[in-house]
């Protein structure tokens, strides 16, 4: 039996992976962080929502009417349904994730200058303006900081531009992958990408589940999407991918997976073909 490089053993030798970058073979410490695998969150802040939050104005006005009619009906309807994650934003860095979806908005008729992360309802926790990113440098740490607000793009040329999300907008898992293999086939974006692996509830489908929420929604995923990511290939490849995310990414060994797919990195870095070995999953609609 050959000895194992390694690219296919760094992952089983880290216990935790909070350190997973560092721990990186050394063949991949050129590789651009574009073409790694990255784990992400999707609405990152939702584990702190204010339950005695106003609904955000980005809301239609049908929520908003319907939450100040019916409160006590709308707004527990509403929490099981924004809530995306339920580890803290250290928790998860901590869990190997290593990008963050951070929704920021100002309150409405809110005479202060706070300002507040936001998925349907804002959280309990401002933003805070420390530790900036000079702090961050002297301690060691590299962070990449993208907007997608593109007046401010254009004013301040320094900012990091937008990374695309490939966001299906689905309720089903089969038509979520259909969509993120649509993209694929498209081609990967040149640098920085998501591929959302979150599911997405619509009024249709709260009022078909109304014992239902986002949390048993992702979790019914899990398994099929699980099996979608281990045949994913990271790399500059048109069908590779980069940065996946997901909702409630403490479940299922979802950043494990994540970063083990780095082990199929074979520099020259290349996108390998599904008939190369691998077992492939056909999905129908039902």
């Amino acid at each position: 039996m050959g000895k194992e490089s390694p690219v296919g053993t760094f992952i089983h030798t880290c216990r935790e992976n909070g350190q997973w970058m560092s721990r990186l073979p050394e063949e991949l410490w050129d590789v651009p962080l574009y073409n790694l695998a990255l784990p992400g969150s999707h609405d990152t802040m939702t584990y702190c929502l204010d339950k005695r939050s106003a609904v955000s104005g980005n809301e239609s006005k049908v929520v908003k009417f319907l939450n100040k009619c019916m409160p006590c009906i709308v707004r527990p309807i509403i929490m099981k349904w924004s809530t995306t994650q339920v580890l803290t934003v250290t928790e998860q860095l901590e869990a190997g994730v290593r990008y963050l979806d951070f929704r920021i908005a100002h309150k409405a008729n809110d005479p202060s200058m706070n300002l507040y992360f936001v998925h349907m309802v804002y959280t309990t926790v401002t933003v805070q303006v420390t530790p900036t990113l000079r702090t961050m440098w002297h301690l060691g740490h590299q962070v990449i900081v993208s907007y997608e607000e593109d007046m401010e793009l254009k004013e301040h040329c320094e900012l990091w531009p937008t990374i695309p999300y490939w966001w299906g907008n689905k309720t089903s898992t089969r038509a979520l992958i259909r969509y993120l293999e649509r993209m694929k086939r498209r081609g990967r974006p040149g640098k920085f990408f998501v591929a959302g692996i979150n599911l997405t509830e619509n009024l249709g489908y709260i009022l078909l589940h109304p014992f239902g929420s986002l949390k048993k929604m992702t979790l019914r995923s899990l398994p099929c999407l699980k099996i979608w990511i281990k045949q994913q290939y990271p790399g500059p490849k048109k069908e590779c991918i980069n940065i996946i995310a997901g909702d409630f990414i403490g479940n299922n060994d979802f950043v494990k997976d994540v970063i083990e797919l780095n082990t199929k990195i074979n520099p020259p870095l290349d996108c390998q073909s599904r008939e190369a070995g691998t077992n492939s999953i056909s999905f129908f609609a039902s």
